[in-house]
């Protein structure tokens, strides 16, 4: 089957991967993050709840270790070419038994070897025995984020999937609000927004898409039950069009019945902190300044107790359980942005006191000039 990239592309994925481990001294890089070997050889699974690896050695062709379960996944996902299987079996220490002669071979004892240590596809048990197998063998370095800034910047190949994913999550979100009305089902409506993802040739997402009503709809996580709505109600959905692995996320809290003051208050404080966010996102500001910007119109509408700590993050090819990818925006976060990087800047705002939610968000493209946003719905107040 053909893989989703040209070969130029991935050519040019691993000369750059090659780059920055020859700047921060490495011999090898361990990979155990899903979308770092996605992203790097096209190889596609959710079978990194098990251990496997992919060695990229600084010469030579990468070496995957996984299970027998992901041989053809990475035979027919994948450009590797080189696919070691370790065996099920009671007290399996693949780590051990088979990743250490493979770094063997490649003549990498006494080396220094990166290791993406920051992912959930290392469990803290394989983690440590992957230390215990490889101490006194090589030089273990962190080296969680090498990838994940290289891939903070967008390929011309990979915007045309991110742009595809923000259709399918405009889609989506018209197909939720055509299903939202009093009486209606939070199960149906969830129904209809992944629908028209599938439909329209869309992938699961990395995690559940995030629907609750009446109090409910100020969780920021999905949870279990449902609930029919109220003649007058509110509906908070978070969502991501989902293409090609590529995430493009949306936000809103939709109003049934008349919208009360508070509702208003918080929608008109929440459009101008989007607002002021966008307009932040330009090559050589950081993306704490995008964070500050967007706090000081939320605390200047009398919103400080209920807006988050956090106010969205960088979106790409992520695998579960969680589409958010590094780095996300925070006050003091001193990560630049540059053109080709694609943030979901999301404003939440949650008063407890009143139990009234309003949400806001979508996903941009940083370019050479002002931000782009890829969804085309308007932002304005949804009322059924």
């Amino acid at each position: 089957m053909p893989l989703h990239f040209s070969a130029a592309e991935f050519d040019r994925r691993r000369d750059a991967v090659r780059a920055s481990m020859a700047d921060q001294g490495l011999d090898a890089l361990l990979v155990f993050k899903q979308e770092s070997m996605f992203w790097l050889t096209g190889y596609d699974t959710f079978g990194f709840c098990f251990f496997q690896c992919l060695v990229v050695p600084a010469k030579g062709e990468p070496v995957l270790v996984t299970r027998s379960a992901d041989l053809r996944q990475a035979q027919l996902t994948s450009n590797i070419q080189d696919i070691r299987i370790w065996v099920d079996r009671d007290g399996a220490d693949p780590a051990s038994t088979d990743l250490r002669p493979v770094l063997e071979e490649l003549g990498l004892r006494g080396r220094r070897v990166g290791v993406e240590f920051d992912t959930h596809g290392l469990t803290y048990r394989n983690g440590k025995r992957l230390e215990a197998a490889l101490e006194g063998f090589a030089t273990l370095e962190e080296a969680s984020l090498l990838l994940s800034k290289i891939r903070l910047v967008k390929s011309v190949e990979e915007l045309v999937y991110v742009r595809e994913a923000a259709k399918l999550g405009d889609a989506a979100l018209d197909a939720a609000v055509a299903a939202t009305h009093a009486g209606a089902d939070e199960g149906v409506i969830l129904a209809r927004m992944h629908d028209a993802i599938f439909e329209g040739g869309g992938d699961y997402p990395g995690n559940p898409f995030i629907i609750g009503s009446g109090p409910q709809a100020l969780l920021c996580r999905y949870y279990t039950g449902r609930r029919k709505l109220d003649a007058r109600d509110q509906l908070t959905l978070e969502f991501a069009g989902v293409y090609r692995q590529y995430h493009a996320a949306l936000m809103r809290t939709l109003l049934v019945g008349e919208p009360d003051d508070d509702h208003r208050r918080m929608f008109d404080a929440a459009k101008e902190a989007l607002l002021t966010a966008e307009a932040a996102l330009v090559p050589g500001r950081t993306m704490g300044e995008v964070f500050d910007a967007q706090a000081a119109v939320l605390d200047r509408h009398g919103m400080r107790a209920h807006r988050l700590n956090a106010t969205g993050y960088s979106l790409g090819a992520v695998y579960a359980p969680s589409w958010m990818d590094w780095p996300m925006f925070y006050t003091g976060n001193p990560v630049v942005m540059a053109p080709g990087m694609t943030f979901f800047i999301h404003i939440i705002l949650m008063n407890s006191e009143t139990g009234r939610a309003m949400t806001l968000a979508r996903t941009s493209l940083v370019t050479e000039g002002k931000a782009e946003p890829l969804a085309k719905a308007p932002l304005e107040m949804i009322v059924r």
